[in-house]
């Protein structure tokens, strides 16, 4: 049974409301309910929680049942107002600009709700459509990672989601094809267009008005990317997107599509069992995903660990490394301690160099999986590890899991090795003393500045997005018709 908390606020506005119809005084419900008149001022401004002995007491006393206290609604439009204000000047946003609380009772005119409840939303609308700086969208992120943390990277509904669209599509099992994917958006009645000039910061622009789907050429000849791309626009139709309200909603929507295109990619019922028989023969390895499915190692890592907690029971880390050794992505449930930097954020911070995310750069010719034990502050972890190509350079993407779970993974026996106390104690970072003491006071080094780490972007409907250079591209392709359109930033 779920326990039920009900709204003290709008608890607090009804019984108001039911005294002042009968007019009573706080001291004539006091006596009916034998409550101090104290307690149920507290009561009805929601400064007290109410319990259940007494939300029985008030229904006897105003003769009505229980469930016309814990109603959703208040009773009327100035109740509505009043809830509406405390709960306004009980965020953070009015709180840090330090101003005192306007107390709505009953002698505060509802002109003056109303005009202080515009104010309010007008704060809030300013706030969230400011530019995102880098601090906003780095602790945006952090909250985000927190969350992911915090359901093992397991969300049911877009599974769901996911499994139900496969199924109105007709699709029958093995790798997803582009016919497929086409069947998809044409049971969501959209149809998919491929274009040379598509917005420069867009991934895809969705035609809300005429249903079309606008999408970049593939830019490799197997498909993933373009694969990909077209099911993360798909996944803002399904999972109902809107304009996001704010930095925060917009990386929501960025981690839910994702999410989407790799639980179509690889679908939860097809993928699970493979990975049960494998755990059961000792076996798991990321790669039979990848080959099974036809999908990037990426895909196939970020769908293990969606996967691997919820049904397998293995807590797990992955990273994205950059060759330079800075962090592009990374998540973990497994205890394994990131370097961060002071709002907590990991993006651009540079990874230990004897973690195997990084050693796997220094084998010949980067081929194949490399697997490495390393023994950390936080305890022992197996990670393996393969190079991929980037747009800005060679990225390594690892999983890795505790040793307690080491067990159930090929390449387990692996004899390398590595001792890490990033980055609780001095490591690879810290030179060894002759080698400091020799250059003291003779290097200048110039830091190579990764400018997209500085600036912010663009403000405007979908952040990172022109508008105006969708707009304009959409206006092209409907000669004489506007046209609305959702566009989903590139990343």
């Amino acid at each position: 049974m779920t326990d039920f908390t009900p709204d003290g606020l709008v608890v607090g506005r009804r019984v108001r409301q039911l005294r002042k119809a009968r007019g009573w005084t706080l001291q004539d419900l006091a006596d009916r309910v034998e409550r101090a008149p104290s307690a149920l001022s507290m009561l009805e401004n929601g400064r007290r929680e109410p319990k259940l002995s007494l939300l029985h007491a008030l229904a006897a006393a105003f003769d009505v049942p229980v469930g016309d206290l814990l109603g959703t609604t208040p009773l009327d439009r100035r109740a509505e107002l009043e809830v509406a204000l405390q709960r306004a000047q009980d965020t953070a946003l009015y709180r840090a600009l330090r101003l005192p609380e306007v107390r709505p009772g009953p002698r505060v005119p509802t002109p003056v709700l109303e005009a202080l409840l515009g104010l309010h939303a007008e704060l809030a609308r300013q706030a969230t459509t400011r530019q995102a700086t880098p601090e906003e969208a780095r602790r945006a992120n952090t909250e985000l990672r927190a969350l992911m943390r915090e359901r093992g990277n397991y969300f049911a509904q877009v599974e769901t989601a996911a499994a139900d669209l496969l199924r109105r599509a007709g699709h029958g099992g093995g790798p997803l094809t582009e016919r497929d994917i086409t069947a998809m958006a044409a049971r969501l009645g959209f149809a998919l267009h491929r274009e040379v000039d598509l917005p420069h910061a867009a991934r895809s622009v969705i035609d809300l008005k005429h249903r079309r789907i606008f999408l970049p050429h593939a830019r490799d000849g197997r498909g993933h990317g373009s694969r990909q791309v077209a099911l993360q626009a798909l996944g803002h139709l399904v999972l109902g997107h809107a304009e996001p309200a704010g930095y925060a909603d917009f990386l929501r929507q960025r981690v839910e599509v994702n999410y989407f295109a790799a639980a179509a990619l690889v679908p939860e019922s097809s993928a699970v069992p493979l990975l049960r028989t494998a755990k059961a023969e000792r076996d798991i390895a990321v790669e039979d995903l990848r080959d099974a499915f036809a999908v990037s190692y990426e895909t196939a890592a970020h769908r293990f660990t969606n996967l691997a907690t919820e049904h397998l029971g293995i807590p797990v880390h992955f990273m994205r490394i950059h060759v330079s050794g800075a962090i592009h992505k990374a998540y973990e449930n497994d205890g394994v301690r990131f370097p961060t930097d002071v709002t907590g954020a990991i993006e651009g911070q540079p990874v230990c160099r004897n973690w195997t995310a990084r050693a796997v750069f220094s084998r010949p010719g980067h081929s194949g999986a490399y697997q490495q034990y390393t023994d950390t502050p936080g305890g022992t972890y197996w990670c393996t590890a393969i190079v991929e190509p980037g747009e800005s350079g060679d990225f390594s993407v690892s999983i890795g899991v505790p040793y307690a779970h080491v067990r159930w993974f090929r390449g387990r026996d692996t004899p390398e090795r590595g001792t890490s106390r990033c980055p609780e104690g001095p490591c690879c970072r810290t030179p060894p003393p002759e080698l400091a003491e020799r250059w003291a006071g003779s290097v200048l080094a110039s830091a190579r500045a990764h400018t997209h780490l500085l600036a912010a972007l663009p403000p405007g409907t979908f952040p990172g997005v022109d508008d105006t250079e969708v707009l304009r591209f959409l206006e092209a392709r409907t000669p004489r018709l506007g046209a609305v359109g959702l566009a989903d930033a590139s990343g």
